[in-house]
């Protein structure tokens, strides 16, 4: 067992990665690639830098700094994690156990730009599978993704669910196994309901139309659980069951704490300023915080 796993490989999780390394804490970071400051062409207001540098040659840098301490890294995309005394934080790559985790994979996703997604947001239009599946037992549902995140989500809810398909919103399928959950790849033209979700409409199959077929698409679904993309610091919290902040963020006290023992947050997934240096410090905290709760653990 891990007793830290720091998800995320940013200044956030290297900052907290280098302070637990110094604590022997031997931490493990856990990552799915490049994340937003790989795209930043230049950083020119960051302490130390006397010329600017980009945004992948920083993180290239601080990544080298953790290796060269011993810190471990595992490319993975992480799915979700449970577990109370102890995390399991399952990926691509297998299961991991640790007696604490801090989330730091940057800021929440926006949701997709469908009508109807933001309208019936509690109302129908769920971010967590495990949250809510129990809304759902024996109902129809659709999860919206086309990545192992969102089959995650969908094998959740399949426990509990009538029917459940995947509607990839026209993105191509990029799920790593095999799986038996159906899958639809049309573009949805929207999410349909008034006072809660009653389906989706789906743009015409033209090919259908040309044919003389059906072409308009309506699907009807008691619920849609949007799963786009990778699962960010705010969705793991969420489903864990830790607060967020009423501007969705990741709620952390001045120990980078969330409020579940041994869960802690750093960088934009917690809110404020979206900055490398807020980043950094709070990283460092969270690192320095974690290893503390697991010394006082052990020692318990």
């Amino acid at each position: 067992m891990e007793k830290i796993i720091i998800i995320g490989a940013g200044p956030a999780g290297i900052s907290a990665a280098l302070y637990a390394s110094r604590g022997n804490m031997d931490p493990l970071v856990l990552h799915h690639g490049p994340g937003a400051l790989d795209k930043a062409e230049k950083i020119e207001n960051y302490y130390g830098l006397e010329q600017p540098l980009s945004g992948k040659e920083l993180m290239e840098r601080g990544i080298s700094q953790a290796k060269a301490l011993g810190v471990r890294f595992v490319e993975a995309q992480v799915l979700g994690i449970s577990g109370f005394d102890t995390f399991q934080v399952q990926t691509t790559a297998g299961t991991f156990e640790a007696e604490a985790v801090i989330l730091s994979t940057g800021s929440s996703r926006k949701a997709p730009k469908i009508p109807g997604v933001k309208e019936l947001e509690g109302k129908g239009v769920s971010y967590c599978a495990v949250c809510d599946a129990f809304f759902y037992r024996g109902k129809d549902v659709a999860v919206l993704g086309n990545s192992d995140f969102a089959l995650h989500e969908a094998e959740t809810l399949s426990n509990v669910a009538g029917n459940v398909t995947i509607y990839t919103d026209g993105e191509k399928p990029e799920f790593s196994r095999e799986h038996t959950i159906p899958v639809n790849t049309m573009k949805i033209q929207s999410i349909q309901g008034e006072e809660r979700v009653s389906g989706l409409k789906l743009e015409e199959d033209l090919s259908a139309q040309e044919t003389g077929g059906e072409h308009q698409s309506f699907v009807p679904a008691d619920g849609v659980f949007v799963a786009i993309g990778t699962a960010g610091s705010t969705e793991i919290a969420r489903q864990m069951g830790a607060e967020l902040t009423g501007q969705g963020n990741v709620k952390i006290n001045e120990k980078m704490e969330t409020t579940i023992p041994g869960l802690y947050a750093a960088g934009d997934c917690t809110g404020g300023l979206l900055q490398i240096a807020k980043a950094v410090y709070e990283g460092a905290q969270a690192g320095i915080s974690a290893g503390q709760y697991v010394r006082q653990r052990n020692r318990s």
